[in-house]
This record gives structure tokens, C-alpha cells and sequence, in this order.
């Protein structure tokens, strides 16, 4: 068969030689590349975020720091650390009286000029509060009060008496401020001396101040119980709108009575009211018309009830004596002290816990001792049964927010005591 057109002028094995070329080339250019097979895979590579801290636009402040000792002034300060004279007065000028005030143990922390002029001043009043100075682009000082927010953190905790409130509570890791709180609460109710008993209990919700997460006081008892030879008393904290902060029992009846139980804290009662005693000194029989309280020389006597001083000064066998007038029908003889409180003179006032004198044996006294009576209407009573008048109780109009105060504080110490433990909330 001939071939078509051009074709036939070649031979035939020369074109097919050529289909055969041409075949090839289209097959190979069909063929998969090894590439093709190849799955792409994407890769993201997480750069560091930039960080967050500001870069400082100003020099790190070189500052210095002192305590106050006994005697110093600001200018003593000053002077100790080659500071500007200047500056104490300028100082002076610019802030309040009190602000210059300085105890000891307060921490002034200061930055200085070359030339030895304050740019700042630090003066701490407490871990929550200072005192700041600072000088302005136009070198006049500005002074502000900085203050910081604690933490009040409720802390339950529990005790059992074998010894003493004070021995064992701090066994149980109860805060000695605490307990003299506690004394204080029930001091009405309870003759720490005379009415404690092994196996007595005590309970507690109190409020631990924390900054940063670290404890830097103790705080309120919010809730106390107290079971004396299986009485038991509870007392409830309650704050009115006027900031008035009292205790109260569970129903809303004060805690607080007109006389303190016992004028000392803690002594040991080395005689009681009795009108029948022989004297240890005249060696006659002589009635005792009050109580004695062993205590070393010094310690504080606190005026049981709020009155006003009709005496002060000595008075024969009792020696120094102070005798307050409560009202119409109480008196109080605080007798044999070594030294009497400051501003305790006749016809001044005091209150009720105010320091009135200090334990001694001045007059007819063997030893180191309060001797302490309590007068009703001209008679001598015995302070350690005599009923105590009670302080007025919660306010009515307060008496609806103290019961919901109370129900939750109630729940509170009952919860932790069912699960017997102590801690934080």
C-alpha cells in the first residue's frame, strides 16, 4: 500500500524508526517525576512572644535605709548619714507634725543627691500604711500618705485545758494576743484564777492579717466558746454603723458587765473574803472584807468598772491606796500598791481597764500583793460571787442584722468543731 502525501517519498523504515522516536518521547514525557509523589508538608515555627516587661525608661533608684533609735529626731537621722540640715526644715514646712514624729524601731528608707539632698523619703508607720516625700521637677517636696489593704483571713481553733488558758492554748497554736482576747471576752464570767478546770474547752473563729499572702498580725475574735465545768458561753462580735464593736452572747445580750470580775490579770488569789480570818500580821482575828491577789511587784491593776476617784495616796494598814466611786451604790479599795497609775488623782475619771496602780506591799503586807474590795450601798461584798450588773445589750434597731451576724457565725464554729480541725476558711 502506498503511503500518503510526502510520506511516500521516504523509505519505509526510516519513517517508522521515526514513529517509534516520537512515541518515546511523548511516553517518557508522561511519565510520574519521583516529585510528584511527594506530599508537601508546612511547618510553623513559634517565635518568642516580645516580652511584656516595659523596658525601664528611668535608672534603678539607689536607696538607703536606717531604724529609729531612742532619742532620735529627723535631724538626728540626718545628721548620723551626712544629709541635708536644710532639708529637715524644709521637710517641716511641708508635711503634718506628726508625720516627723519618730519612735523607735520605725524604718526610714531615703534617696540622695550627689550633693547629699533628699529626692525621697520613706518613713513606715506599719506594714499597711507610710509616710512619703518626694521632690517635684521643681524641687518643692510633696508628701502623701500611702496606705495598703490587708487580708483578714478567719482561723479556726480548738483547746483543752490542763494546765492553764495560756499554757495550753499556745500548745494548740493559739496566738498569745488571741488568748488575751479571749481573757478579756470572759473575764466577766469567768475567775481565770480561781474557776479553771482540767478538761475545760475553748473554740474559736479569729481573723489572721495577712499581706501577701504572709501573716503580719493577728486580728478580732469574731467567735468564741468557752465550757467551764460544763457551762458553756458563747460570745459573738458585732460592729454597728456608728463603729461601735462590742460582744455579745448568741441572743444578743451583752458579754460586757459594768465591773471587771478581777481587777489583775492571771494572779494567784492568796486570800479570800472572810469575815471570820486571822490577820497575818496583827495575829488577832480580823475579817477579811475582800480579796488578795498574789502578784510580783508592778504588775498592772485595772479599774474594774468606769468611776471617779474620791482617793489616792496613803491610808494606814492598807498602805497606797486608790478608792473609785461607781455611781450611786459602787465603791472599789485597791489596796498596797507600789505606785499608782499615771493621772490617777482624786477626782479625776477612769475607765473601766485603765491602769490605776501596780502591785506592791506598802503597809501592813507580808508579801507582794493586790488587796482588792467591792462595796454595794456602803457594804462589803464578796467580788468573787457577788452578781456583776450587765452593760446594755444589742440596740433594737441593730437587733435583726446581729441575729443574721450571729446564725453565720454560729454555723461557722459549729461546722469546724463537728469536723474537728483547725485552719483557714
Amino acid at each position: 500500500m502506498a503511503l500518503p502525501g510526502p510520506l511516500q517519498y521516504f523509505p519505509a523504515r526510516h519513517i517508522f524508526a521515526a514513529a517509534l522516536v516520537v512515541f518515546l518521547v511523548i511516553v517518557v514525557a508522561a511519565w510520574p517525576t519521583p516529585e510528584s509523589n511527594i506530599t508537601q508538608q508546612n511547618y510553623v515555627i513559634e517565635l518568642p512572644e516580645p516580652s511584656e516587661e516595659p523596658m525601664p525608661d528611668t535608672p534603678q533608684l539607689d536607696w538607703e535605709e536606717d531604724k529609729v533609735k531612742s532619742g532620735d529626731s529627723l535631724s538626728v537621722v540626718f545628721g548620723r548619714h551626712n544629709l541635708s540640715a536644710v532639708d529637715v526644715i524644709d521637710i517641716a514646712a511641708a508635711v503634718p507634725r506628726e508625720v516627723i514624729t519618730l519612735r523607735p524601731g520605725q524604718s526610714l528608707r531615703w534617696v540622695r543627691t550627689a550633693d547629699n539632698h533628699i529626692t525621697h523619703l520613706e518613713i513606715d508607720i506599719s506594714p499597711l500604711a507610710k509616710h512619703s516625700i518626694t521632690r517635684d521637677a521643681e524641687g518643692k517636696l510633696q508628701y502623701e500618705l500611702l496606705q495598703r489593704d490587708a487580708d483578714f483571713i478567719p482561723r479556726f481553733a480548738h483547746a483543752v485545758i490542763d494546765n492553764s488558758l495560756f499554757l495550753d492554748g499556745g500548745r494548740a497554736g493559739i496566738p498569745d494576743q488571741v488568748l488575751y482576747q479571749l481573757a478579756n471576752i470572759f473575764g466577766w464570767d469567768i475567775d481565770f484564777a480561781l474557776d479553771i478546770r482540767k478538761g475545760d474547752t475553748i473554740s474559736l473563729v479569729y481573723e489572721e492579717v495577712q499581706l501577701d499572702g504572709n501573716k503580719i498580725n493577728d486580728g478580732d475574735i469574731l467567735i468564741a466558746r468557752f465550757v467551764n465545768q460544763g457551762r458553756e458561753l458563747t460570745a459573738v462580735r458585732y460592729k454597728d454603723d456608728a463603729g461601735n464593736t462590742n460582744y455579745y452572747t448568741p441572743e444578743g445580750l451583752s458579754m460586757r458587765k459594768a465591773f471587771l470580775r478581777n481587777p489583775i490579770d492571771f494572779a494567784r488569789i492568796s486570800s479570800r473574803f472572810n469575815l471570820n480570818r486571822k490577820h497575818p500580821v496583827l495575829n488577832t482575828i480580823r475579817a477579811h472584807k475582800g480579796t488578795d491577789y498574789a502578784a510580783p511587784t508592778g504588775t498592772p491593776i485595772k479599774a474594774a468598772g468606769d468611776g471617779k476617784v474620791i482617793h489616792a495616796g496613803r491610808k494606814g494598814g492598807y498602805g497606797n491606796v486608790v478608792i473609785i466611786q461607781h455611781g450611786q451604790r459602787y465603791k472599789t479599795i485597791y489596796a498596797h500598791l507600789s505606785k499608782f497609775g499615771r493621772n490617777v488623782r482624786v477626782g479625776r475619771y477612769v475607765k473601766q481597764g485603765q491602769i490605776i496602780g501596780y502591785v506592791g506591799m506598802t503597809g501592813l503586807a507580808t508579801g507582794p500583793h493586790l488587796h482588792y474590795e467591792f462595796l454595794v450601798d456602803g457594804v462589803h461584798r464578796d467580788s468573787l460571787r457577788v452578781q456583776l450588773p450587765k452593760a446594755d445589750s444589742i440596740a433594737s434597731k441593730d437587733k435583726s442584722a446581729f441575729l443574721e451576724r450571729s446564725k453565720t457565725l454560729m454555723g461557722w464554729l459549729d461546722n469546724f468543731q463537728s469536723s474537728d480541725k483547725s485552719g483557714s476558711f
